[in-house]
């Protein structure tokens, strides 16, 4: 039962702390959907998405009327469609992402993740072809996001992929030119890519999960930090209780929320993701709490072991709040969706190399960083390998959205609006890494994936 404080210090959390449930996925298998005729196929999935998905908004509003609880995005993620367009006709894909973001428009979700391929250890045809298609795809459509898993610790590093990846960047880069290389944001590389995320643009609906689920994502930097300004000076044993007292709140919150709407609209209830993704409203960044632990600005020495902390705080108040947690649960550190970031970025405090250092210790990688429109794709390839590598070697999930912004140079800043936020371009490495990336095959699998 819920007592009356607990109930006050939750309106509290909403009105004052930023606390939302930041989106409520629903992710739909199109296994069912594959068909030798590409018109075919595209039929089958626009019909089975806006079956499946029709009272997926309604209900959310529904949720968020009764229980007062703020539900910022209801979003859509489904099968790769490299795996089910991979039997059809069709010589690129570009009309099967036009399919999902007619769908996706059509139910009123804001965004719908899948098109996306798992080319870890290798192409298939079906890869060869979404991969293609993946600029055009993402600079023609307004709501489909993608994402492509390059690595794994039981894989090793297909470094073909992250050699095309750099390609695919820049040309997406290019095509929307006009939004400040928008596209790219839509567009995640990854490593140890988990298949139950309900965030953007990573999102995807696994080949192992059920016909239909609800995932959700928690978020409350804002709450986190509110929590630890109670206990300003405290040794680091109390920080790291404070934070598991209060992630176990919010985690409360987010498994009410996906029970209610999977009983609602009679699918499996997945996973509650409890990760602190943070935004650029003022009071709502993970940049903050690391400052509020005692750094004078994000990105100063200490920073890497304040984000450590906090990412395994919260992942343990989050497993003592519910079993049934998953995606990527920990602290995201995006550049420009984050207002403490973005500060410490314009202020000197925060580079491109120490973010890759905290993105050893935290839940995803190098988040919505911009660079100069004239970074070169084998760069963009390098950074991209750099990433895969400490997702490999400590077999955890890390990842790449980057936007080489057309004509920006450092100092500039891109505005994107919304959740995406502005991006301060950032400085990056002047030495070539074009031999290194052309020499192709695949970085082998480290020791410690021998685990059976």
């Amino acid at each position: 039962m819920l007592m009356p404080f607990e109930i006050i210090e939750t309106i509290k959390m909403i009105q004052e702390e930023n606390l939302d449930i930041r989106t409520i996925t629903m992710g739909i298998s199109l296994r069912d959907c594959a068909s030798s005729s590409a018109k075919e196929s595209r039929e089958k999935i626009y019909n089975k998405i806006t079956r499946l998905a029709s009272n997926l908004v309604k209900v959310g509003e529904d949720i968020e009327k009764e229980y007062g609880i703020p539900i910022v995005n209801k979003r859509i993620s489904v099968t790769p469609i490299s795996l089910v367009a991979e039997s059809s006709d069709e010589k690129n894909y570009v009309k099967f992402a036009e399919t999902l973001d007619k769908a996706a428009d059509a139910v009123g979700v804001n965004f719908i993740g899948g098109f996306s391929a798992l080319v870890q250890k290798g192409y298939t045809v079906g890869d060869r072809k979404l991969i293609a298609s993946i600029p055009e795809a993402l600079s023609s459509t307004k709501k489909v996001c993608s994402s492509v898993n390059v690595a794994s610790t039981k894989a090793g590093i297909n470094m073909d992929a992250v050699r095309e990846m750099g390609q695919v960047i820049k040309k997406a880069a290019d095509l929307s030119a006009d939004s400040g290389g928008l596209a790219c944001a839509k567009l995640v590389v990854f490593a140890n890519v988990p298949e139950d995320n309900p965030f953007m643009a990573g999102a995807f609906h696994g080949v192992g999960e059920p016909e239909c689920v609800i995932n959700v994502g928690v978020s409350g930097p804002g709450v986190v930090k509110s929590a630890l300004e109670k206990v300003r000076g405290a040794d680091f044993e109390t920080v790291s209780e404070t934070i598991k007292k209060t992630a176990f709140k919010i985690t409360r919150m987010g498994q009410l929320v996906a029970r209610e709407a999977s009983r609602r609209l009679g699918v499996s209830f997945g996973i509650v993701d409890l990760s602190l993704a943070p935004t650029p409203t003022i009071g709502d960044s993970v940049a903050h709490i690391l400052e509020e632990m005692g750094l004078e600005k994000c990105g100063t020495h200490g920073t890497t072991a304040a984000l450590a902390l906090l990412n395994d705080a919260v992942k343990k108040g989050g497993t003592m709040a519910s079993s049934s947690v998953g995606g990527l649960s920990g602290a995201f550190i995006p550049v420009s969706e984050d207002a403490g970031m973005i500060d410490a970025v314009m202020k000197g405090s925060l580079s491109i190399e120490k973010l890759e250092a905290m993105t050893c210790v935290c839940s995803v990688g190098l988040d919505m960083i911009v660079v100069p429109g004239d970074t070169s794709e084998e760069t963009i390839s390098a950074i991209i390998a750099d990433e895969a590598a400490i997702g490999v070697i400590n077999n955890k999930t890390t990842a790449v959205r980057i936007i080489p912004a057309p004509g920006k140079k450092v100092g500039d800043v891109v505005e994107f609006g919304g959740l995406l936020g502005s991006g301060p371009v950032m400085k990056v490495s002047e030495f070539s890494s074009k031999d290194f990336i052309n020499r192709g095959g695949r970085i082998p699998a480290p020791l410690n994936s021998l685990r059976n």
